[in-house]
């Protein structure tokens, strides 16, 4: 297995989440040449009061960047989809963009790090540990199929995929 170094994003949106996830992706690619994506969950809101359901799904990107580099253009995606990141209750309401950086990841020396030293977000562990899985090639069924979601014309969510940007013509 190849050396991979880089980082864990979660995602999340459950405003327009069909729309806006597919809109992360687009814009995530606008800055790296490949994502590796786990599948798409609906999963309930936690800890807020809201009835929006939110699309989830965790990203691996290989780069060299730092995380202050890469949380910047987290934010500005964030900023871009709409997300008004100077309100304090921000965390608590809902929300078209939400793109954390989990952890740093180093394969394989992090493969086998449980999913809970990577983030306290539980609902995120099943999307983690498919995505180290599927980046390491110990590939484990899912137990609840991903939602489909199209990019151009190309589709993703249901299961971990990796989605490369063709360089000179800006495709996926």
């Amino acid at each position: 297995m190849k050396n991979r170094q880089g980082f864990l994003l979660g995602i999340g949106s459950n405003i327009n989440p069909e729309h806006n996830i597919v809109e992360i992706v687009d814009r995530l690619l606008k800055h790296f040449p490949a994502l590796h994506l786990s599948r798409v969950l609906h999963i309930p809101p936690v800890g807020m009061n809201t009835h929006n359901d939110f699309l989830n799904l965790a990203i691996f990107i290989e780069t060299t960047l730092t995380e202050i580099q890469l949380k910047a253009i987290c934010n500005n995606i964030e900023l871009e989809l709409g997300r008004d990141r100077t309100d304090p209750d921000r965390k608590m309401k809902d929300r078209c963009a939400d793109l954390d950086i989990l952890s740093a990841v180093c394969l394989p020396e992090d493969q086998d790090k449980p999913a809970s030293e990577v983030t306290d977000e539980y609902f995120l562990y099943p999307l983690i540990e498919e995505l180290i899985g599927f980046l390491t090639e110990e590939v484990n069924p899912p137990t609840q199929m991903g939602t489909k979601l199209t990019i151009n014309a190309l589709t993703f969510g249901e299961t971990a995929t990796t989605i490369n940007r063709d360089a000179s013509t800006g495709d996926k």
